[in-house]
């Protein structure tokens, strides 16, 4: 492509939106970052001037580099913002919609901005990406997830297509390290987590979790939390009894978050915690993530689905 009709056609232009953000999102872990991401490129794609545009031959090669290179930036900061977060920090819990578990819920979604929900958008594969460099992170999203080809990788982090398949490999070693073999069967074990939750069951809590499981919770400092991990089995069904005890009048949902089967938890129509599973091979319950920061559960309206933004 090239000329005008390539570089500047408003509707390929605005046709990679889609894309984008799928791809920041899942190299932020915000999507409120991830949309801040996506508007910055295209308010440098817009403020370059109408030669320089025409020039372009691939406008969503450009638009994907910028975009690559601005969450590089966020990515360095934010690894500095985190340190100083109360307790620990998780990525956004997406709503998906209950009867179609792979799209965002809620009829104010534009199918054509919607972010996919599949297996590169657990909250699992998420917290692996947390412990990449800033780097390993975009050169393995970018050619594993999203196919882009190495040369465009290497012009997103400005390094030699030789060293992009290196950071690739040792993030690809990070996600088969840090991985679980899949287990099937997580509906039904969170069904069955949500009725012994309910039931303060304590005794088929412990048979449901991993005897070495770990749940993590993230408050921000605006809704208690455990400030860390709390680890084993026996250990987090002690505590999931006691927050039924403290918490009178909580209702349970099960609801797909980030693309799987979870559980979202609420009092009086206002939706206060939203949890992630990850199962072991024998299906029990290996990792649980909770998100309980008010600002992050935004997105989650009375049925638990998104509100309109």
């Amino acid at each position: 492509m090239s000329g005008r009709t390539a570089g500047a056609d408003p509707g390929e232009v605005t046709g990679e939106r889609r894309q984008l953000l799928n791809g920041a999102y899942r190299l932020l872990g915000s999507l409120a970052e991830a949309e801040d991401a996506v508007q910055e490129a295209y308010a440098r794609w817009y403020a370059l001037p109408d030669p320089r545009r025409d020039e372009i031959a691939s406008p969503g090669a450009w638009l994907t580099t910028v975009t690559g290179r601005v969450c590089l930036d966020v990515l360095g900061s934010a690894r500095a913002r985190r340190e100083r977060y109360v307790g620990a920090w998780l990525p956004d819990a997406l709503p998906g919609h209950p009867g179609h578990p792979g799209r965002l819920a809620g009829p104010s979604c534009d199918p054509a901005d919607q972010l996919v929900l599949d297996e590169s958008v657990t909250m699992a594969f998420l917290v692996v990406l947390e412990a990449m460099t800033p780097a390993e992170r975009v050169a393995f999203l970018l050619h594993d997830v999203f196919r882009y080809p190495v040369a465009e990788i290497a012009g997103v982090l400005d390094r030699t297509p030789a060293a992009c398949k290196q950071l690739a490999a040792s993030a690809r070693r990070r996600v088969r390290d840090g991985s679980p073999a899949p287990a099937g069967g997580q509906a039904e074990t969170v069904q069955r987590v949500k009725k012994a939750w309910e039931a303060k069951d304590i005794a088929a809590l412990v048979d449901l979790l991993d005897p070495a499981a770990v749940m993590t919770a993230e408050g921000g400092g605006l809704a208690g939390a455990a400030l860390r991990p709390v680890a084993g089995g026996a250990h987090i069904a002690r505590y999931m009894a006691g927050i039924a005890d403290r918490a009178p009048g909580l209702e349970l949902l099960e609801r797909p978050v980030n693309g799987t089967p979870g559980l979202v938890a609420r009092r009086a129509g206002t939706v206060l915690t939203v949890a992630a599973f990850d199962l072991a091979a024998d299906s029990r319950v290996a990792r649980i993530w909770v998100v309980r920061n008010p600002e992050k559960l935004r997105g989650w309206a009375e049925d638990g689905a998104p509100s309109a933004r």
